[in-house]
């Protein structure tokens, strides 16, 4: 397997700035939205600066409950603030680009949010990929973070 190519997108009822919020306090540990699935750490610099780093982790059965857990690094090559950050992934079960766009939608009151997905799995998940659908799951994965991303916003502007 070569690797993946996907897009996943929601719109949030939120403008960029308060999702670009989110989107950085969740790589900085906030685990707010991403939970159960990934939880993240910031290892090195920030996750809104080039050449900072992430550790991610893909809880399979969710944090604390036990099952495979999924470890690689997030190194950021590109920000354009309140608009698109783009990493690659270093170290771990995955290596490869990937981005995070965020789109203003009616007048800019609400935002698409999109992670362009391209890792390749890598070590003994490159074995695992052979016989689980990795990609499924990782659609799956973040299409529920983004709309608990969503419900969170939602809940903050109460």
């Amino acid at each position: 397997m070569a690797g993946y190519d996907l897009i996943d997108e929601a719109v949030v009822d939120a403008p960029p700035n308060v999702v670009w919020d989110a989107l950085l306090k969740e790589f900085n540990g906030g685990a707010q939205w991403w939970v159960p699935a990934n939880t993240f750490a910031t290892t090195a610099g920030s996750a809104d600066t080039v050449g900072g780093e992430v550790a991610v982790t893909v809880h399979t059965k969710g944090v604390d409950k036990g099952g495979l857990k999924l470890r690689f690094t997030a190194r950021t090559t590109a920000v354009e603030p309140g608009r698109k950050l783009s990493i690659e992934y270093v170290d771990g079960v995955f290596r490869g680009p990937s981005d995070f766009v965020l789109d203003p939608v009616e007048g800019g009151a609400k935002t698409r949010i999109g992670m362009h997905f391209k890792g390749r799995p890598h070590g003994w998940l490159k074995v695992l990929a052979k016989v689980a659908d990795i990609g499924a799951e990782h659609s799956r994965a973040t299409s529920a973070a983004f709309v608990a991303l969503d419900g969170v916003l939602r809940k903050g502007s109460r």
